[in-house]
Protein backbone atom coordinates (compact mmCIF):
# COMPACT_ATOMS: atom_id res chain seq x y z
CA UNK A 1 0.00 0.00 0.00
CA UNK A 2 1.01 3.79 -0.73
CA UNK A 3 0.51 6.80 0.75
CA UNK A 4 -1.83 7.47 -2.39
CA UNK A 5 -4.98 6.10 -0.62
CA UNK A 6 -7.68 7.35 -3.74
CA UNK A 7 -4.84 5.15 -6.14
CA UNK A 8 -5.11 1.98 -4.47
CA UNK A 9 -8.84 2.18 -3.72
CA UNK A 10 -8.79 2.57 -8.00
CA UNK A 11 -6.52 -0.47 -8.34
CA UNK A 12 -8.04 -2.93 -6.20
CA UNK A 13 -11.04 -2.43 -7.68
CA UNK A 14 -10.01 -2.45 -11.46
CA UNK A 15 -7.73 -4.94 -10.98
CA UNK A 16 -10.77 -7.35 -9.15
CA UNK A 17 -13.19 -6.07 -12.12
CA UNK A 18 -10.78 -7.05 -14.72
CA UNK A 19 -10.10 -10.57 -13.47
CA UNK A 20 -12.95 -11.65 -12.42
CA UNK A 21 -13.70 -11.54 -9.29
CA UNK A 22 -16.59 -10.03 -7.62
CA UNK A 23 -15.71 -9.22 -4.03
CA UNK A 24 -13.01 -6.99 -3.13
CA UNK A 25 -11.08 -6.20 0.47
CA UNK A 26 -10.18 -2.36 1.50
CA UNK A 27 -8.64 -1.33 4.44
CA UNK A 28 -11.03 1.14 5.65
CA UNK A 29 -10.69 4.61 6.05
CA UNK A 30 -12.94 7.65 5.91
CA UNK A 31 -11.76 8.52 2.33
CA UNK A 32 -12.66 5.12 1.48
CA UNK A 33 -16.08 4.65 2.82
CA UNK A 34 -17.16 8.20 1.17
CA UNK A 35 -15.53 7.27 -1.86
CA UNK A 36 -17.46 3.54 -1.89
CA UNK A 37 -20.59 5.09 -0.65
CA UNK A 38 -20.89 7.10 -3.74
CA UNK A 39 -20.24 4.73 -5.86
CA UNK A 40 -22.90 2.42 -4.22
CA UNK A 41 -25.58 5.03 -4.97
CA UNK A 42 -24.64 5.68 -8.25
CA UNK A 43 -24.93 1.80 -8.61
CA UNK A 44 -21.47 1.01 -10.13
CA UNK A 45 -21.07 -1.27 -6.83
CA UNK A 46 -23.79 -3.78 -5.45
CA UNK A 47 -23.01 -4.21 -1.98
CA UNK A 48 -20.31 -2.64 1.05
CA UNK A 49 -19.92 -4.26 4.11
CA UNK A 50 -17.61 -4.31 7.09
CA UNK A 51 -15.24 -6.52 8.13
CA UNK A 52 -13.10 -6.51 11.36
CA UNK A 53 -9.51 -8.34 12.00
CA UNK A 54 -7.90 -8.19 14.58
CA UNK A 55 -7.85 -4.91 15.38
CA UNK A 56 -8.12 -3.77 11.52
CA UNK A 57 -11.09 -2.95 9.87
CA UNK A 58 -11.64 -3.37 6.17
CA UNK A 59 -14.74 -2.97 3.72
CA UNK A 60 -15.70 -5.61 1.41
CA UNK A 61 -17.60 -4.59 -1.58
CA UNK A 62 -19.27 -6.73 -4.30
CA UNK A 63 -18.79 -5.44 -7.96
CA UNK A 64 -22.00 -5.30 -10.38
CA UNK A 65 -21.72 -8.37 -13.35
CA UNK A 66 -23.11 -8.31 -16.90
CA UNK A 67 -23.59 -11.32 -18.77
CA UNK A 68 -21.33 -13.52 -20.08
CA UNK A 69 -21.05 -14.51 -23.79
CA UNK A 70 -20.01 -17.53 -23.50
CA UNK A 71 -22.38 -18.86 -20.79
CA UNK A 72 -26.24 -18.97 -20.53
CA UNK A 73 -26.39 -18.31 -16.99
CA UNK A 74 -27.73 -15.26 -15.36
CA UNK A 75 -24.45 -13.86 -14.44
CA UNK A 76 -23.04 -10.44 -14.97
CA UNK A 77 -19.94 -9.32 -15.72
CA UNK A 78 -19.23 -5.32 -14.79
CA UNK A 79 -16.77 -3.54 -17.19
CA UNK A 80 -15.91 -0.63 -14.49
CA UNK A 81 -13.62 1.99 -15.72
CA UNK A 82 -12.28 4.11 -13.06
CA UNK A 83 -9.31 7.04 -13.87
CA UNK A 84 -7.56 8.65 -11.40
CA UNK A 85 -7.41 12.59 -12.16
CA UNK A 86 -5.52 14.25 -9.44
CA UNK A 87 -2.64 12.64 -7.74
CA UNK A 88 -0.19 13.77 -4.41
CA UNK A 89 2.41 15.13 -7.57
CA UNK A 90 -0.47 17.00 -9.25
CA UNK A 91 -3.37 18.42 -8.07
CA UNK A 92 -6.45 19.36 -10.42
CA UNK A 93 -8.96 22.17 -9.24
CA UNK A 94 -12.06 22.94 -11.04
CA UNK A 95 -14.73 25.88 -10.26
CA UNK A 96 -18.77 24.40 -10.38
CA UNK A 97 -19.27 25.72 -14.37
CA UNK A 98 -15.74 23.72 -15.48
CA UNK A 99 -16.60 20.81 -14.05
CA UNK A 100 -16.02 17.79 -17.05
CA UNK A 101 -18.81 15.82 -17.80
CA UNK A 102 -18.27 12.44 -18.37
CA UNK A 103 -19.91 10.57 -21.52
CA UNK A 104 -22.71 13.25 -21.59
CA UNK A 105 -23.47 12.86 -18.09
CA UNK A 106 -23.89 8.59 -18.12
CA UNK A 107 -20.64 8.93 -16.20
CA UNK A 108 -19.64 10.63 -12.73
CA UNK A 109 -16.46 13.18 -11.24
CA UNK A 110 -16.06 12.22 -7.93
CA UNK A 111 -14.97 15.63 -5.88
CA UNK A 112 -13.28 16.42 -3.10
CA UNK A 113 -14.94 20.20 -1.83
CA UNK A 114 -15.03 21.99 1.24
CA UNK A 115 -18.34 20.36 1.71
CA UNK A 116 -16.83 17.04 1.88
CA UNK A 117 -16.56 14.09 -1.45
CA UNK A 118 -19.22 14.30 -4.15
CA UNK A 119 -20.34 14.16 -7.22
CA UNK A 120 -20.32 16.46 -10.05
CA UNK A 121 -24.03 16.70 -9.91
CA UNK A 122 -24.20 16.92 -6.28
CA UNK A 123 -21.29 20.20 -6.72
CA UNK A 124 -23.09 21.97 -9.54
CA UNK A 125 -26.16 21.74 -7.80
CA UNK A 126 -24.56 23.41 -4.63
CA UNK A 127 -22.19 25.71 -6.84
CA UNK A 128 -18.95 24.71 -5.71
CA UNK A 129 -15.56 23.38 -6.96
CA UNK A 130 -13.05 21.46 -5.33
CA UNK A 131 -10.15 19.24 -6.32
CA UNK A 132 -10.86 16.57 -8.88
CA UNK A 133 -10.20 13.08 -7.64
CA UNK A 134 -11.63 10.79 -10.54
CA UNK A 135 -13.74 9.42 -13.28
CA UNK A 136 -15.89 6.42 -13.05
CA UNK A 137 -17.77 5.60 -16.33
Amino acid sequence: MSKDTISDILTSIRNADMSGKGIVRIVSTNITRKLLKILLQEGFIQNVRKHKEGNKKFLVLTLRHRRHRKTKKKQYRASLKLKQISRPGLRIYSNYQQIPRILGGIGIVILSTSQGIMTDREARLKRIGGEILCYVW
